[in-house]
């Protein structure tokens, strides 16, 4: 018994001190990122949010260098508006910290169903893989700006899990109810969360949410709407009209300025002709030597990217792969929107998990006994893929990688067949026989 003792407290020793080393190491990492980013972004966000409380108003202030202006809706100045009264590195710190657990969840979910198909654990693959991440250009220049894009991004992937969840359960209230133990007597409010957990009936409104908080969200309840998932459309519409009503309360010149004119300014922050505008707006600019893209071509080809996006993620919904499915819409949103940074390319990690998946798939055989394409074709798509995320030091991007990178994932991104999920089964608990049986056997 001494021995079992001792060893098991140098078990609890030893990851004791990985968890440590690996908390400074995050920390490090962290004050690295706001270090050579200098937390731009946020500093002109909180800014303009102590002009908006000494009466200047929210979208007046510029930056005096730049005249960058703060590119941000109501709700989402309201949300992070409490930061306006920290230091601006406690405040880069407090939002990275929020970005990072935002990204470990996300994680949580998006290799949950990995995880189970090869029979490992997610915590070890979870931090490997956040480990990786932190390590890339879109996370460095959300954490390093002071963006929101990790917590928009976490917001939707809490969808994800909601719609897996619905998907396994039967459409029927009736059946809902049987298998959730949502009877008459047990209808209480922990009851029903317990419920609308367990069946995913919160799907839409991370989406909605995220919606309120940004625009590029918004394309995903189009989504919601061409894949016949009407119940998560109508929820991330109502969310997202709520929030908007809310700040339109709360500050109503400012919703009604942003929506009005503002939301129209697609140059507002930067130029977008600016090297680090890697969306397809950007790169028509640069090609024809413009401060703004050709309005027609840039519009032809965006909606037919947006199209291309559509129909893919919608055949990726009917082959049960939601996460190809989100990841397609993300990816067609960013390539095909008038300013994206690096930041704004996050839904590139799961494009590289996806592809790494799939290689691995179909190295295997697993996917189907006969394949078009060989998985070294992913596996060579996931490899530059990587090779771009983490040779980009200082969100600096030669050669319009990220906006190729995005091009080429919204026409060559595999999905996965997945079979639909069974339920959880809840057994009933076993009663006493009310007749006895014979003793003894």
């Amino acid at each position: 018994m001494p021995a079992i003792n001792e060893g098991a407290r140098r078990a609890a020793r030893r990851r004791f001190a990985l968890l440590a080393l690996g908390g400074s190491v995050t920390l490090l990492l962290i004050a690295a990122c706001i270090h050579g980013y200098g937390l731009s972004t946020l500093d002109v966000q909180l800014s303009a949010i102590r002009s908006w409380i000494v009466g200047d108003g929210l979208y007046a202030y510029r930056e005096s260098g730049s005249q960058a202006g703060a590119a941000l809706p109501p709700a989402l100045a309201l949300v992070i508006a409490p930061l306006a009264a920290l230091p601006l590195p406690i405040a880069g710190l407090l939002l990275a910290l929020a970005s990072l657990a935002a990204l470990l969840l996300s994680l949580v979910v998006l290799t949950g169903p990995m995880a189970r198909r090869y029979g490992r654990g997610r915590t070890t693959l979870v931090l490997t893989l956040a480990a990786l991440a932190l390590a890339t250009g879109p996370v460095r220049a959300t954490i390093g700006l002071g963006r929101t894009d990790l917590i928009l991004f976490g917001l939707v992937v809490a969808d994800l899990l909601a719609l897996r969840r619905a998907r396994a359960f039967p459409s029927s209230p009736a059946a809902w109810s049987s298998r959730n133990g949502w009877h008459a007597g047990e209808r209480t409010p922990k009851a029903w969360l317990r419920h609308v957990w367990r069946t995913g009936g919160w799907a839409g409104a991370g989406i909605g949410l995220a919606g309120a908080l940004a625009a590029g969200p918004l394309l995903l309840i189009v989504y919601l709407l061409v894949s016949r998932q009407r119940r998560a459309a109508l929820t991330a519409v109502a969310t997202a009209a709520v929030v908007t009503l809310g700040s339109l309360v709360a500050a109503p010149a400012e919703t009604l300025t942003w929506y009005g004119t503002t939301v129209w300014e697609l140059d507002r922050t930067v130029p977008i002709s600016d090297p680090g505008n890697q969306s397809l707006a950007g790169v028509l600019a640069r090609l024809y030597d413009l401060t703004a893209p050709p309005v027609l071509v840039w519009i032809s080809f965006g909606v037919l990217l947006l199209a291309v996006g559509l129909i893919r993620a919608r055949s990726a919904h009917a082959d049960g792969d939601e996460t190809a499915a989100f990841t397609l819409i993300a990816l067609a949103g960013a390539a095909a929107g008038p300013v994206t940074g690096p930041g704004e390319a996050i839904w590139l990690l799961p494009a590289v998990l996806i592809l790494v998946d799939e290689a691995n798939r179909r190295r295997t055989g697993a996917r189907r006994p006969r394949v078009r394409f060989p998985g070294a074709g992913f596996a060579a798509l996931a490899l530059a893929g990587c090779v771009l995320l983490w040779l980009d030091p200082f969100g600096a991007v030669p050669g319009n990688g990220y906006a190729i990178l995005l091009i080429v994932l919204v026409n060559a991104l595999p999905w996965r067949h997945e079979p639909a999920p069974r339920p959880p089964i809840r057994r009933a608990p076993k009663r006493p026989a009310a007749i006895p049986g014979p003793r003894g056997g």
